[in-house]
């Protein structure tokens, strides 16, 4: 029984409690099941790599991880947590790992601890005295001490204490309620060597090209309002996060990267080495974007030419891609970047995880909608960054648009590539040219003619429809024109749940004021005392239960 003012929340095997007064967001269910069953595969995975390790000298053993209490903070994870103070720990004695740097409720560090298999130690960590408590309060009511323990501090600072060989953590889960950015820097030190690490953003707008020089400040990379915002906004911080391990020697290998609902989330594994550091500038590109079509380019920062052996020669990348404007519609192009334009997806890893996911779908609450968005990301071009949107292009000609099967058909017949992209419905990645693009769209313009009064003098329609085709086009159904994940139509996305179920204005702390990301001052009066949503949960009533009418692919 719950006590008063306080809710109880059963997701997967936990339940937790936490503030009524602070909402919960049943969306980010989807976020949790996901991190929960990737971390699964990871640790089974990490350790099976970590043993094939040849030894290199060093003390097998970990030492317990170094908080150094300051001020009012606990530092309650030196050891088991709680009364039991003896070595009846119930995680894997040889097991991983896992800090949550801003934990709040617990309730995704109760999850690991409950659901995922060779697992040591947990750390739920929150700079908040009430998360904290809550934090505990969840570690007993699941039966989980002395294998999740509490900690409060600052996360970046704990990072930072635990950055030395011998302490640092198998994997480190960051889910902020805005941008991870400032966390980086730490965690890309504070990972082992093969580790992961699972990072949050919420910041969409910004990401997206809302605030261009905002995402610049904050990520290093200029962000541009074009249609494939959603997959740009993922590699920008797949570049940030590779640019701040690079700085120590280090670099990343992505294994998922998705950009669901309001956030984007990343799952990536970090290395040290040098020679594959200095590869990391290959993988970094501009991007030319066409403001009157849309048509879009890549500048590679630079190449690299094998030399002897497995040594190679870098060559500054030569550029730019585009003419002074645009030679489909006469347009001048916007510059943003750089991103990551290597693979944002491990293709291999995803496999075992869809393995895993139809294992283990009684587990998840939302494993029909994992198993659509990992299916659909497994079948996209790994090698072709960002996409077109197909009602996009065709608003652009104002032409009855062709549907999907077709405009695939039409580029698979002429001997391009084409795939969905996970980021946005009715998209397709192709290795297929502009230029090409629009050539289909002008064969298709011949069949469904556009209206004479949208063919003005210098409009990008007209541009665009005046030149003949070079390419010849067949928009007969190709046998690879429908993916298997739209044939047996898997879930991609959902429906809104309730009315304005996205990210609402963070919970404030005690003090009643605190500033926003631009600095300014706001006062709320929240009874919880939390500085920001428990798990970044927020939403109407927890305790309806929320239906979710899926979306076919």
């Amino acid at each position: 029984m719950a006590e008063a003012g306080v809710q109880e929340i059963t997701e997967g095997k936990a339940m937790v409690l936490l503030p009524k007064s602070v909402f919960y967001n049943p969306v980010q269910e989807f976020n949790r099941d996901l991190t929960t069953c990737i971390l699964s595969q990871f640790a089974e995975e990490y350790l099976a790599w970590q043993a094939d390790q040849p030894s290199k000298g060093k003390k097998s053993k970990k030492k317990k991880v170094d908080l150094e209490p300051e001020d009012e903070q606990t530092g309650t994870i030196d050891g088991c947590h709680g009364d039991d103070k003896s070595d009846n720990c119930l995680g894997s004695k040889n097991g991983i790992r896992i800090f949550e740097g801003l934990s709040a409720s617990g309730l995704r560090s109760v999850r690991f601890g409950l659901e995922v298999e060779g697992v040591k130690e947990v750390i739920a960590n929150d700079f908040d005295k009430t998360a904290v408590e809550f934090i505990e309060k969840n570690i007993t009511r699941n039966n989980l001490t002395g294998l999740v323990k509490s900690s409060h501090g600052d996360a970046s600072m704990i990072m930072y204490q635990n950055k030395d060989f011998d302490k640092r953590f198998d994997a480190i889960d960051l889910d902020p309620y805005g941008s991870a950015s400032h966390f980086l820097d730490s965690a890309v030190q504070a990972v082992c060597d093969g580790g992961l690490l699972c990072i949050t953003c919420t910041d969409a707008a910004v990401l997206c090209g809302n605030a261009g020089e905002t995402c610049f400040a904050k990520y290093g990379s200029l962000s541009l309002r074009a249609k494939y915002c959603h997959e740009m906004g993922l590699r920008i911080l797949l570049q940030c996060v590779e640019s701040h391990a690079n700085r120590y020697s280090r670099y990343i290998e992505p294994l998922v990267s998705l950009s669901v609902d309001f956030y984007v989330r990343v799952f990536v594994r970090v290395y040290t080495g040098q020679k594959q550091v200095k590869m990391s500038v290959t993988k970094a590109s501009m991007v030319y974007n066409c403001v009157g079509c849309g048509s879009f380019y890549l500048q590679q920062m630079a190449t690299a030419i094998p030399t002897k052996g497995d040594n190679h020669k870098f060559v500054p990348g030569v550029g730019p891609p585009v003419g002074p404007t645009c030679d489909h519609c006469g347009h001048k192009h916007h510059i943003g970047g750089p991103i990551w334009s290597a693979p944002i997806h491990n293709a291999e890893f995803l496999d075992r995880m869809l393995v895993r996911v139809e294992r283990d779908a009684a587990l998840f609450g939302t494993s029909e909608r994992m198993k659509g968005m990992l299916s659909v990301a497994k079948e996209e071009l790994q090698d072709v960054p960002l996409y077109y949107i197909l009602d996009d292009v065709c608003n652009i000609l104002h032409c009855t648009p062709p549907n999907m099967v077709q405009m695939r058909s039409a580029l698979l017949n002429a001997g391009y590539r084409v795939s969905l992209s996970h980021a946005a419905k009715n998209s397709y990645k192709t290795d297929a040219p502009p230029e090409a693009i629009w050539d289909i769209m002008r064969w298709w313009v011949k069949d469904h003619p556009v209206s004479a009064k949208r063919l003005t003098d210098g409009s990008v329609v007209q541009a665009i429809l005046q030149k003949e085709p070079s390419l010849q086009v067949s928009f007969a159904v190709h046998p690879a024109a429908n993916p298997a994940s739209r044939q047996k139509g898997l879930v991609r996305w959902q429906q809104n749940p309730e009315p304005e179920w996205g990210p609402k204005p963070r919970a404030r702390r005690n003090e009643g004021k605190e500033s926003n990301t631009d600095g300014e001052e706001k006062t709320e009066d929240v009874k919880s005392g939390l500085k920001r949503p428990l798990d970044q949960d927020e939403g109407d009533s927890a305790s309806k239960v929320v239906k979710k009418e899926n979306v076919l692919v």
